[in-house]
Protein backbone atom coordinates (compact mmCIF):
# COMPACT_ATOMS: atom_id res chain seq x y z
CA UNK A 1 0.00 0.00 0.00
CA UNK A 2 1.30 3.46 -0.55
CA UNK A 3 0.33 6.95 0.33
CA UNK A 4 0.40 10.32 -1.12
CA UNK A 5 -2.06 13.14 -0.20
CA UNK A 6 -2.22 16.91 -0.59
CA UNK A 7 -3.88 18.92 1.45
CA UNK A 8 -5.27 22.26 0.28
CA UNK A 9 -5.84 25.22 2.14
CA UNK A 10 -6.92 29.37 1.43
CA UNK A 11 -4.67 30.35 4.89
CA UNK A 12 -1.99 31.21 2.20
CA UNK A 13 -4.73 34.11 1.02
CA UNK A 14 -4.21 35.57 4.10
CA UNK A 15 -0.17 36.42 3.76
CA UNK A 16 -0.46 37.04 -0.10
CA UNK A 17 -3.16 40.11 1.38
CA UNK A 18 -0.99 41.05 3.98
CA UNK A 19 1.95 41.00 1.39
CA UNK A 20 0.37 43.14 -0.81
CA UNK A 21 -0.42 45.32 1.85
CA UNK A 22 2.62 45.74 2.71
CA UNK A 23 4.22 46.43 -0.55
CA UNK A 24 1.01 49.20 -1.62
CA UNK A 25 2.00 50.82 2.28
CA UNK A 26 5.98 51.03 0.67
CA UNK A 27 4.38 52.76 -2.03
CA UNK A 28 2.96 55.55 -0.65
CA UNK A 29 5.18 56.02 2.29
CA UNK A 30 7.97 59.05 1.74
CA UNK A 31 10.60 57.51 4.55
CA UNK A 32 12.94 55.35 2.92
CA UNK A 33 13.85 53.26 5.64
CA UNK A 34 10.59 52.31 6.38
CA UNK A 35 9.88 51.53 1.59
CA UNK A 36 12.97 49.34 2.62
CA UNK A 37 11.19 47.19 5.60
CA UNK A 38 8.00 46.82 3.85
CA UNK A 39 9.16 45.56 0.33
CA UNK A 40 11.22 43.10 2.30
CA UNK A 41 8.51 42.18 4.64
CA UNK A 42 6.02 42.00 1.72
CA UNK A 43 8.31 39.71 0.09
CA UNK A 44 8.52 37.33 3.54
CA UNK A 45 5.08 37.24 3.06
CA UNK A 46 5.03 35.98 -0.43
CA UNK A 47 7.54 33.45 0.33
CA UNK A 48 5.58 32.25 3.38
CA UNK A 49 2.61 32.02 0.98
CA UNK A 50 4.29 29.73 -1.27
CA UNK A 51 5.22 27.69 1.91
CA UNK A 52 1.81 27.39 3.42
CA UNK A 53 -0.28 26.67 0.64
CA UNK A 54 -0.79 23.40 0.68
CA UNK A 55 0.66 20.18 3.18
CA UNK A 56 1.81 17.02 1.64
CA UNK A 57 2.28 13.28 3.37
CA UNK A 58 3.58 10.31 1.38
CA UNK A 59 5.06 7.35 1.65
CA UNK A 60 8.47 7.13 0.69
CA UNK A 61 10.05 3.32 1.51
CA UNK A 62 11.26 3.71 4.95
CA UNK A 63 9.93 7.04 6.45
CA UNK A 64 6.97 9.39 5.96
CA UNK A 65 7.54 12.60 4.11
CA UNK A 66 5.51 15.72 6.22
CA UNK A 67 6.11 18.23 3.66
CA UNK A 68 4.77 22.18 3.34
CA UNK A 69 4.55 23.46 -0.21
CA UNK A 70 4.76 24.18 -3.33
CA UNK A 71 7.77 26.04 -1.92
CA UNK A 72 9.00 23.11 0.23
CA UNK A 73 11.38 24.49 2.97
CA UNK A 74 9.73 22.92 5.57
CA UNK A 75 9.11 18.98 5.75
CA UNK A 76 10.20 16.59 8.31
CA UNK A 77 11.09 12.56 7.22
CA UNK A 78 9.67 10.34 10.31
CA UNK A 79 11.04 6.80 10.12
CA UNK A 80 8.79 3.90 10.81
CA UNK A 81 10.96 1.97 12.40
CA UNK A 82 10.60 5.05 15.01
CA UNK A 83 6.72 4.71 15.18
CA UNK A 84 5.08 2.81 17.47
CA UNK A 85 0.99 3.43 17.21
CA UNK A 86 -0.87 5.85 15.05
CA UNK A 87 -4.72 6.93 16.55
CA UNK A 88 -6.97 9.60 14.83
CA UNK A 89 -7.81 12.29 16.63
CA UNK A 90 -8.73 16.19 16.56
CA UNK A 91 -6.76 19.20 17.42
CA UNK A 92 -8.10 22.02 19.26
CA UNK A 93 -7.93 25.75 18.94
CA UNK A 94 -4.80 25.58 21.20
CA UNK A 95 -2.92 23.39 18.43
CA UNK A 96 -3.54 26.18 15.70
CA UNK A 97 -1.85 25.43 12.01
CA UNK A 98 1.47 25.70 11.09
CA UNK A 99 4.63 23.72 12.39
CA UNK A 100 5.16 24.04 16.19
CA UNK A 101 4.64 22.10 20.00
CA UNK A 102 1.52 21.36 20.96
CA UNK A 103 -0.14 22.46 24.46
CA UNK A 104 -0.73 17.92 24.03
CA UNK A 105 2.56 17.22 23.88
CA UNK A 106 4.95 16.76 20.82
CA UNK A 107 4.99 18.87 17.56
CA UNK A 108 1.71 19.87 15.47
CA UNK A 109 2.26 19.78 11.40
CA UNK A 110 -1.28 21.24 10.50
CA UNK A 111 -2.29 23.47 7.96
CA UNK A 112 -6.05 23.62 8.18
CA UNK A 113 -8.75 21.90 10.14
CA UNK A 114 -8.89 19.94 13.46
CA UNK A 115 -9.02 16.55 11.92
CA UNK A 116 -5.42 14.88 12.51
CA UNK A 117 -3.24 11.22 12.83
CA UNK A 118 -1.15 11.25 16.48
CA UNK A 119 2.11 9.44 15.77
CA UNK A 120 3.63 7.91 19.01
CA UNK A 121 7.73 7.56 17.99
CA UNK A 122 9.74 5.59 20.56
CA UNK A 123 10.88 7.59 23.46
CA UNK A 124 7.74 9.44 24.26
CA UNK A 125 7.93 11.10 21.53
CA UNK A 126 4.78 12.16 19.15
CA UNK A 127 3.77 14.13 16.14
CA UNK A 128 0.57 15.32 15.33
CA UNK A 129 -0.30 15.38 11.88
CA UNK A 130 -3.18 17.47 10.73
CA UNK A 131 -4.60 16.31 7.51
CA UNK A 132 -8.16 16.23 5.18
CA UNK A 133 -8.26 12.05 4.91
CA UNK A 134 -7.43 11.13 8.40
CA UNK A 135 -9.30 7.37 8.24
CA UNK A 136 -6.74 7.02 4.98
CA UNK A 137 -3.95 8.05 7.24
CA UNK A 138 -4.37 6.26 10.42
CA UNK A 139 -5.10 3.17 8.19
CA UNK A 140 -1.63 3.73 6.15
CA UNK A 141 0.26 3.96 9.35
CA UNK A 142 -1.47 1.23 11.02
CA UNK A 143 -0.36 -0.71 8.18
CA UNK A 144 2.93 0.55 7.81
CA UNK A 145 3.59 0.06 11.60
CA UNK A 146 2.51 -3.33 11.72
CA UNK A 147 4.78 -4.39 9.04
CA UNK A 148 7.91 -3.15 11.40
CA UNK A 149 7.11 -4.31 14.55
Amino acid sequence: MQYDHTQQAPLYLILVAVGIGMLAGAWFTPIQAVQIVLVISGGLMFVLAATFRQLTVRDEANHLLIQFGPLPLLRRRVPYSDMERAERSRTSILDGWGIHLSPSGGWVWNLWGFDCVDVFLSRGRKVRIGTDDPDGLEAFLKERIGKHS
